[in-house]
């Protein structure tokens, strides 16, 4: 179900970070449809294109040089190079949505998400987790069946670092149930506000699930 205008605050940067195959650009897409007002940025990325992905629309697919020219003119909120690609939200994107007075949903990396934070930006920050590492894994193998064994330990070795960074947002979620973690999502921005977040409660318990899987990721 739909909320209206009247139920959720507007003006907010949303921010959804999550470990790479946890599903968080499919939460972003389901979720924009369900809140009125809610934009969901697009990026710009220094990568190619998949298969499925169209230009400006997936996201703004720029050369490496093109990107790099925008940094040194300061035209990003926030960026971060990604398995050796570069990744941002432009600024002027996102300060658009928030003068229309919506809100914007930024699908980002710790990194730039620390980096909102240093800017002083009125944030929301959300955290999705993988139900377990073993899960992640096979959803990433689902997802590139062809990718090397010293690949995919460099994801789940980022994908540890990023975990242990959850404390860090306001609300996290688990994505073990696509429909249940939308619910969860949706009524996190209808609220919009840091405060009622679950983050620092929660994540010493959410942690310790992850360290039967790997003994270095201590949650202390």
């Amino acid at each position: 179900m739909n909320v209206t205008k009247e139920q959720r605050s507007i003006g907010t940067l949303f921010i959804i970070s999550a470990p790479s195959g946890t599903g968080k650009t499919t939460l972003a897409k389901r979720l924009v449809k369900l809140v009125p007002d809610l934009v969901l940025s697009r990026s710009y990325t220094s990568r190619a294109a998949r298969a499925e992905e169209r230009d400006g629309i997936d996201y703004n697919f720029v050369s490496r040089q093109e990107f790099e020219e925008m940094d040194t003119r300061n035209l990003f909120l926030e960026w971060a190079e990604i398995f050796g690609e570069l990744y941002g939200t432009a600024l002027i994107d996102a300060e658009r949505e928030l003068a229309k007075g919506r809100s914007a949903l930024l699908v980002i990396n710790v990194d730039g998400a620390r980096q909102l934070m240093d800017r002083g930006y009125k944030v929301v920050k959300i955290f999705v987790l993988p139900p377990s590492l073993l899960e992640l894994e096979i959803r990433l193998r689902h997802r590139n069946p062809d990718m090397k064994n010293v690949d995919m330990n460099q994801r789940l070795d980022i994908a540890k670092r990023e975990i242990k960074a959850c404390k860090e947002y306001d609300h996290i979620v688990v994505n073990d149930d696509l429909d249940e973690c939308i619910n969860e999502l949706r009524t996190i921005v209808i609220g919009g506000e840091t405060d009622l977040g679950n983050g620092t409660k929660d994540a010493d318990k959410i942690l310790s699930r992850f360290t039967a899987e790997v003994q270095d990721l201590d949650p202390s």
